[in-house]
């Protein structure tokens, strides 16, 4: 047991839940039982609480656990997070200012509520909905895993339940101040962590390197472990098999983030455009940072890190890497923090998650097919619980599922939220796109990409299905003829999967309007896309 790190983890934890709900009534509205106030922090947000909420909401600990630990085993291959994040903001520009308007105006809670609105289809809606909360079940499972990976180097490494105890007990106190509290709650805590963050990696970036001889002496003994254990795609560079699947996954990755429930959860509470316009040209502050933080999966092999072993399963695990190295080679004081900023990273992004998954339940399942009268007060007691049940289905993943196979899950969720691209981002320029030409693409990209998962094994041979999300371009089966037959470069299956998404929506789209279905009714207008805080005629907030 590391009891100097585990104190200082302990004392800024307690802080950190003292903030959760001291939050309550920091920047209260009139209530918090309402979706707008309690789910979307009164929809007020300014610059810098947005900044760090999306910072908070995007940068997970999965981010800063799992990254680092890939570019440690795989090399390169890892390094797609940061043109990921470097082609987002410019990508999501647009479309961020055009959601955050029209959902001003309607009041939209979620993205299934643009989507009922544009079309007027409760289907269509459902189909999103559903499609948001299951992709972000993994997502939660996520953070969970970083923060066991802390509390594992921290000596909290038990077998069974109890080994999982204090995991539970973080996510029970997590559980109680987002009830209480809502989104404010992370909003509020992000400014701790991410300070944190910043502290800890700058700090890092800078004395590692010098204690261990230098940049060209981490690269070289990169390079020597690669070398000493040939793997396919694994190396400090790129091969031609996998450049493909880089580029690929960089870009599918850019396209699903800001389509994730959660990320435009925070978007939705910003007061206005031009807060989204400061925070579009401003977060990018963190792809540097991520830049760095990768290097310190190549620093763990000059430092010649190892994985501690889980001793619930038995084997190395991998999520360790970055929390065991500053375990080894910062004071136990420093160490603390940053086990602090680790586990805080987790929190931040599980609360805000657990809200948006919330919000889907609450507006596009209970309120459009359950209880089509509810209040605005049911509306928030109905979220609240369900943000419960949503935090604790994500700790059953982690309790009766191997934490590896639910990183996987996060890709297959990736996949999952891709197929939401053509009924959100794209409907928020054009209603081309026919209901049915919508639902069809999902149902074609949704099954195809969950097939193509389902058939890929994994690289040790422990498992033989979902066991990666590249699929070599030689095993493409489109009924049964292969396009590309004998090619072993890789492709991410989301960006497979929305291509033949968007082909069969366009397919379908054209014979629809061919034999004039008809297309639902859409209750917004050209001017709601372009409204922003200032408006006299702007809803009010928390108005029914």
């Amino acid at each position: 047991m590391k009891w100097t790190e585990l104190i200082v983890f302990t004392l800024l934890f307690g802080v950190v839940t003292v903030l959760g709900f001291v939050a309550a009534r920091w920047q209260a509205g009139s209530t918090l039982d309402h979706l707008d106030e309690w789910g979307l922090g009164g929809r007020k947000f300014g610059s810098w609480i947005t900044w760090f909420l999306i910072g908070g909401d995007v940068y997970t600990a999965y981010t800063f656990v799992a990254v680092p630990a890939l570019m440690f085993s795989a090399g390169a291959a890892g390094f797609f997070a940061l043109p990921y994040t470097v082609i987002l903001y410019p990508l999501a520009f647009m479309p961020l200012l055009r959601i955050w308007s029209v959902s001003r105006s309607h009041g939209y809670v979620t993205p299934a509520d643009f989507v009922r609105g544009r079309y007027g289809s409760r289907a269509l809606a459902l189909l999103v909905a559903i499609t948001g909360i299951v992709a972000t079940m993994p997502y939660i499972a996520l953070q969970l895993v970083g923060l066991e990976a802390v509390l594992r180097t921290l000596g909290l490494n038990g077998s069974g339940v109890v080994g999982h105890l204090p995991l539970l007990i973080a996510f029970v106190i997590l559980a109680v101040y987002t009830y209480q509290s809502g989104l404010r709650a992370p909003a509020l805590i992000a400014f701790v962590k991410d300070i944190l963050v910043y502290v800890v990696i700058i700090v890092a970036v800078v004395y590692l390197p010098i204690k261990l001889g230098g940049w060209s002496s981490i690269f070289g003994a990169a390079e020597a472990k690669f070398a000493a254990t040939p793997a396919p795609g694994d190396g400090i560079l790129l091969n031609a098999n996998n450049q493909l699947q880089y580029a690929t996954l960089a870009l599918g990755s850019a396209l699903a983030l800001f389509l994730y429930p959660h990320s435009l959860t925070g978007v939705l509470a910003s007061r206005g455009r031009k807060v989204i316009k400061r925070n579009m040209t401003a977060l990018p502050a963190y792809s540097l940072l991520l830049g760095l933080l990768a290097l310190l999966g190549f620093v763990a092999i000059a430092a010649g890190t190892a994985p501690i072993t889980n001793r619930a399963t038995g084997n190395p695990d991998t999520n360790t890497i970055i929390p065991n190295l500053f375990e080894q080679q910062f004071p136990s004081w420093f160490a603390g923090i940053a086990f602090a900023a680790i586990g805080i990273g987790a929190l931040v992004p599980a609360a805000i998650m657990s809200i948006a998954a919330a919000n889907l339940w609450t507006r596009n399942v209970y309120k459009e097919f359950i209880h089509q009268r509810a209040t605005p007060k049911e509306e928030a007691r109905q979220a609240k619980l369900a943000s419960l049940v949503v935090k604790f289905g994500a700790v059953a993943f982690v309790l009766f599922i191997d934490p590896q196979f639910s990183i996987d899950l996060q890709l297959i969720g990736g996949v999952m939220i891709l197929q939401t691209l053509p009924a959100v981002a794209i409907a928020l320029y054009t209603r081309w796109f026919h209901i049915w030409g919508l639902i069809s693409g999902w149902v074609v990209g949704m099954g195809w990409g969950m097939l193509i998962l389902f058939n890929i094994p994994s690289a040790d041979g422990k498992r033989a299905h979902f066991g990666a999300s590249a699929l070599k371009l030689g095993e493409l089966n489109v009924f049964g003829w292969h396009p590309f037959g004998g090619s072993t470069v890789q492709i991410y299956v989301g960006f497979v999967a929305l291509v033949a998404n968007l082909v069969v929506a366009v397919v379908v789209t054209a014979l629809a309007r061919r034999f004039r279905v008809f297309n639902g009714t859409d209750q917004t207008n050209p001017a709601d896309y372009h409204v922003d805080e200032d408006d006299k005629k702007l809803r009010a907030i928390a108005a029914h």
